[in-house]
């Protein structure tokens, strides 16, 4: 199954300035592994060494944040888009 992976700003590095990707995978793990296939080095980015999202690094399938929802073994459909949205921190 084939989704769109929106990358952020941060991470267009280990895609060569994609802002969009495709993956295939049944769940988000499956699609994690293929991103990582094809983009060596950016699941780190998104997973720690326990292997599980990073604090501050949202995941979404479609509207519904993997969090909420199954974390890694959340379903993904063909034709879905994930987001991967790091946590910005600022202001005064």
């Amino acid at each position: 199954m084939s989704v769109s992976v929106r990358v952020p700003t941060i991470l267009r590095t280990y895609t060569k300035d994609a802002a969009e990707v495709t993956a295939d995978g049944a769940t988000l793990q499956d699609v994690l592994d293929d991103l990582e296939a094809a983009h060596p080095g950016i699941r780190a980015r998104i997973l720690d060494d326990s292997g599980k999202i990073r604090r501050f690094v949202n995941v979404y399938v479609g509207d519904e944040d993997v969090r909420f929802a199954d974390g890694l073994a959340t379903a993904v459909a063909d034709g879905t888009e994930v987001s991967i949205i790091p946590a910005v921190a600022g202001g005064c």
